[in-house]
């Protein structure tokens, strides 16, 4: 079959959805059974963009320069035309993020949501990102042939949520990088660790509060968000955003990871840590249950005595090691493929 694929989320620094698209892509390739084409109208910078993160997927890359690209995209998806055939070539599979819904002739229509945070809790969101996701839930609950889910958290709350079929729902679970491993260099201090977009949803403060309780060091991987979120106090290290390598080095290193966010349409941090060895406090929210499995150390996120007290419970499990051989990106494509083909 082939397969086209709206890379426009990767045109700006990758976070945890351009992480998914770029993994998804390198397990639809790898699995094989479809020729893959990298679509989206970018700008000539976001181009750039696109194409760093794609580098070494077999794939081809259809990525038209535009000027004023985010507002294009947004009037193409609304005015209803002309269809991505026109610009992608003929295709058997349409596959869009949320930055995009353009029309399209013929063939499979599918969408990916990672969570329904802009709809249960606007004010943890972005205007912008309550915009462009809201346009887009109701697109892909009326139109959409195939929704893909990142957990059955959420393949669960879009059923309910959006009114969607669940047998049109189908889940492919993130994948771990091979780079999140025991083996490496590690980051030197005894120290805590958080990674997110420093943003309100993730839950900052009360890691922040809770490693202040137990006077110990918080290291912060995350880039810069919205909403006043800052990475600031006593003992408390904002590194920003790192590479791959340096993050492993980071999760490695330190005594415990610390992930209290509210929600999640998984939680792809919790796994990486696991992967590296780490031991992982994790919020009792259900939306990371299944990142989490029985071997995170689970706190109310909105209790700092609670994360405090499960940090110091936390200890090194080798069960989270085989919990993480679980998630790999070959079997993340090869659900996108077989529920295309179902």
């Amino acid at each position: 079959m082939r397969v086209v694929v709206d890379v426009a989320p990767l045109s700006h620094p990758r976070t945890g959805v351009g992480n998914y698209i770029r993994g998804s892509l390198q397990g639809i390739v790898a699995a094989g059974g479809a020729d893959v084409v990298a679509f989206a109208p970018a700008s000539a910078s976001g181009r750039q963009m696109i194409e760093a993160s794609l580098w070494g997927i077999d794939l081809e890359e259809r990525l038209p320069v535009l000027p004023a690209a985010h507002a294009v995209r947004t009037a193409w998806s609304r005015l209803g035309g002309p269809p991505v055939e026109r610009f992608a070539g003929p295709l058997d599979v349409f596959h869009f993020s949320d930055w995009m819904y353009p029309p399209q002739r013929a063939g499979i229509r599918s969408t990916m949501i990672h969570d329904l945070v802009p709809l249960h809790f606007p004010d943890w969101v972005h205007r912008r990102t309550r915009r462009m996701h809201g346009a887009k839930y109701l697109h892909a609950a009326e139109a959409c042939d195939v929704v893909i889910a990142n957990s059955e958290f959420t393949a669960d709350d879009v059923a309910a949520t959006l009114g969607v079929d669940r047998g049109r729902i189908h889940v492919a679970y993130p994948g771990v990088d091979p780079v999140f491993t025991p083996d490496g260099p590690r980051a030197e201090g005894d120290y805590l660790l958080a990674v997110g977009t420093l943003e309100p949803r993730k839950n900052l403060a009360n890691a922040i509060a809770a490693a202040q309780k137990l006077g110990m060091e918080l290291r912060v991987v995350g880039a810069r968000g919205w909403g006043g979120v800052e990475a600031e106090g006593s003992g408390v290290t904002w590194l920003g955003p790192r590479p791959d390598d340096e993050l492993a080095a980071l999760y490695r290193g330190a005594r415990v990871f610390v992930y209290p966010s509210r929600f999640e349409g998984f939680g792809i941090p919790v796994v990486e840590a696991m992967a590296c060895g780490t031991p992982v406090v994790a919020s009792s929210h259900p939306s990371l249950d299944e990142a989490a499995g029985d071997v995170a150390v689970r706190a109310d996120p909105d209790d700092p005595d609670a994360i405090a007290t499960a940090i110091e419970q936390a200890g090194r499990d080798d069960r989270g090691l085989e919990h993480a051989r679980r998630f790999t990106w070959l079997a993340n494509g090869q659900a996108h493929l077989a529920a295309w083909s179902r």
